[in-house]
């Protein structure tokens, strides 16, 4: 099932000025962990990611949980490396009930291709929020489907773009581009002007760049079914001309001096720090940027959002949204209690709180923030920019791309962001990395 670009323009913006994040749950059948009285009980192990949103969100919904449900005993596993520190439990069969799939080190779909999580497609079919209306048909953008299954639920709306400062720009009179010849002539013009690398990303997770730079230039180029293509990595879709097309454009952008020299070296934090200090003047992130650096954002700093602009000159801005999603682990031992859970979180009034929490927005439609005071002028002008299909074109992949191939693909990337590999020599590994995925597949 997929939204059209209109209706997903409706939905988005009687909501987006929002903010992200949400979760989701239901009350199970009976089992060893329902009590008596039919109630639901025993342990409940939840795993959640703690970066750019936060945790405040998660600590008001599970206290409120708790008190909802007085027979379950919940155990939090938290942090900004919680995806490593929990993979030996994974690793064993012996993983927490509910997992926040986000964060580096962790991959929806390669959970799903190792059977790691629970098939919610009928059960997904009987949950109703609290007007009445099932959550199936209320969500922004669709669940992750595989092979026509549903794993997990789309908790919180995202979607990638390059930020810069508004006031440097209107200060120094930088242009803002609109596509992939103006972003060259506008970094040309930062990089003499200002004397720094224009363009920083983490070296340490090429997928900010793989995700924030390349899914909207191929949508652009291709439409889905290129997208498609690449991220399930169809034979010929990393060595066809439109994505050597694109490669060239990261070539050139290596070849004039665009990249930061040291963005090998940088985490995610790091790339973040030095585009608020000004020693880059772009950076593709999600909309987690300001609320997660908000402790170090420079008097004057004024955040300013585009859809990245590797397009052509003859095609529009592409928008690729990205949903980070709720899961619960097929070998859960309290599966009544996660899907409480899960049920639980998937509320508009939950939503909304998650707005006022993280400044971003939960994958829930009919939830009105427009009144809100607290929502910030970037998010307001995304916000218009995204609802005008004249600038605009949305596009939905079919699901996240599997570590497996997303990790020697980041790998190759990198060297040609370095100089290290031609657009040519990329696209020949790129392929490679798909039929070895594809091989691992079978």
């Amino acid at each position: 099932m997929r939204l059209r670009n209109r209706s997903w323009l409706l939905l988005f913006g009687a909501l987006l000025l929002l903010f992200i994040a949400a979760c989701s749950d239901d009350d199970g059948d009976s089992g060893s962990n329902v009590g008596t009285n039919g109630k639901i009980a025993g342990d409940l192990e939840i795993q959640y990611f703690v970066g750019g949103y936060g945790d405040s969100w998660w600590k008001e919904v599970i206290a409120d949980f708790k008190d909802a449900y007085p027979d379950v005993n919940v155990i939090e596993h938290a942090g900004p490396n919680i995806n490593d520190e929990m993979r030996s439990r994974w690793v064993s069969n012996d993983p927490p009930d509910v997992v926040y799939i986000d964060g580096a080190g962790s991959s929806e779909t390669q959970m799903v291709e190792d059977g790691q999580l629970m098939n919610l497609t009928e059960w997904l079919e009987g949950i109703e929020l609290e007007g009445g209306d099932k959550l199936a048909e209320s969500f922004i953008v669709q669940p992750a489907t595989y092979n026509g299954e549903i794993y997990s639920l789309p908790l919180v709306f995202d979607t990638w773009g390059t930020w810069y400062d508004k006031a440097l720009f209107e200060e120094k009179g930088y242009a803002v581009p609109t596509n992939f010849d103006e972003f060259m002539e506008s970094m040309s013009e930062i990089k003499s002007g200002e004397g720094i690398d224009p363009f920083v990303t983490s070296g340490q997770h090429p997928y900010y760049f793989l995700r924030g730079m390349l899914y909207p230039a191929f949508a652009a180029a291709g439409g889905e079914a290129l997208l498609a293509d690449v991220i399930t990595g169809k034979e010929g879709a990393w060595s066809s001309d439109q994505v050597l097309e694109i490669m060239k454009r990261v070539e050139t952008m290596a070849s004039e001096g665009m990249f930061d020299s040291g963005l090998g070296a940088l985490n995610h934090t790091q790339s973040q720090m030095n585009f608020l200090l000004h020693e880059n003047a772009f950076i593709p992130v999600g909309f987690w940027l300001p609320n997660e650096m908000k402790n170090d954002i420079p008097d004057g700093f004024d955040f300013g959002f585009i859809p990245s602009p590797m397009n052509a000159a003859d095609e529009k801005y592409a928008i690729v949204p990205d949903l980070r999603p709720l899961a619960i682990a097929e070998q859960a031992e309290n599966p009544d209690a996660a899907k409480a859970f899960v049920e639980f979180v998937f509320t508009r009034e939950y939503a909304s709180s998650f707005s006022e929490h993280t400044g971003a927005i939960m994958n829930l439609n009919g939830v009105d923030l427009t009144q809100n005071e607290n929502v910030p002028e970037y998010l307001m002008e995304a916000n218009e920019m995204i609802n005008n299909p004249d600038v605009v074109q949305i596009y939905e992949k079919p699901h996240p791309m599997s570590a497996d191939l997303e990790t020697p693909v980041g790998n190759a990337l990198i060297s040609l962001m370095l100089g290290n590999l031609t657009a040519e020599q990329f696209v020949e590994e790129a392929e490679k990395a798909a039929a070895e995925y594809r091989a691992g597949l079978e």
